[in-house]
């Protein structure tokens, strides 16, 4: 089965989850599968302060075995997706088997800093929006899904979020094909995307 590999990057809070459900929704559940960088994150090591962790940083990840992963989708194969659980900071040891499909598109805030990655994609986009937007989602979400203070999160957001954005995702926005500014509002430019996987 011939497939494609799309690559969705951008800041934490950028819309990459409402510009991948965009797509799929043009295009079909049944055609696409979605891998998030974030079910790669490695366990908290033990006596860590999950406050004091640097989750955005690269080595907070499992990028060899998503580059493993990514190559046996893209020959046709299944794989055993991690679980992770961020309300414990920790993998889990039951796995999500994921079969192969037409169209997969991998979403995460480093996708395109990492060279091995960046070859495997067909398609790589970064969504780009606004600092304070991005702040604004960030909070609505780890106060409301994740349990988190308001302190906590603007305290994080100021010690790693930021930093690694301007040290590595920011950077990696000259390896896109295609930037959407305004996120899963930028109709246009996802019409123009679904057009091109289509005709791929």
């Amino acid at each position: 089965m011939k497939n494609i590999i799309i690559g969705i990057a951008g800041g934490s809070g950028s819309g990459k989850s409402t510009v991948t459900n965009r797509i799929i929704q043009q295009l079909g559940k049944k055609s696409c599968v979605v891998i998030a960088h974030d079910s790669y994150y490695k366990s908290l090591p033990e006596n860590h302060n999950p406050l004091e962790y640097n989750f955005d940083h690269p080595d907070a990840l499992h990028t060899d075995e998503l580059v493993d992963h990514l190559t046996k989708l893209k020959n046709g194969k299944q794989i055993h997706q991690p679980h992770y659980d961020f309300s414990v900071h920790k993998r889990l040891k039951k796995t999500n088997l994921i079969k192969a499909h037409k169209i997969i598109i991998l979403e995460g805030i480093l996708i395109l800093s990492d060279k091995r990655v960046r070859e495997l994609m067909d398609i790589k986009i970064f969504v780009d929006t606004d600092a304070d937007e991005r702040l604004i989602r960030r909070i609505r979400r780890d106060i409301l899904e994740r349990d988190r203070t308001l302190d906590s999160v603007i305290d994080q957001y100021n010690r790693t979020v930021k930093p690694m954005h301007v040290e590595f995702v920011e950077p990696s926005k000259v390896f896109a094909d295609i930037i959407i500014p305004r996120g899963g509002e930028n109709h246009v430019a996802i019409d123009l995307i679904v057009s091109k996987i289509r005709s791929l």
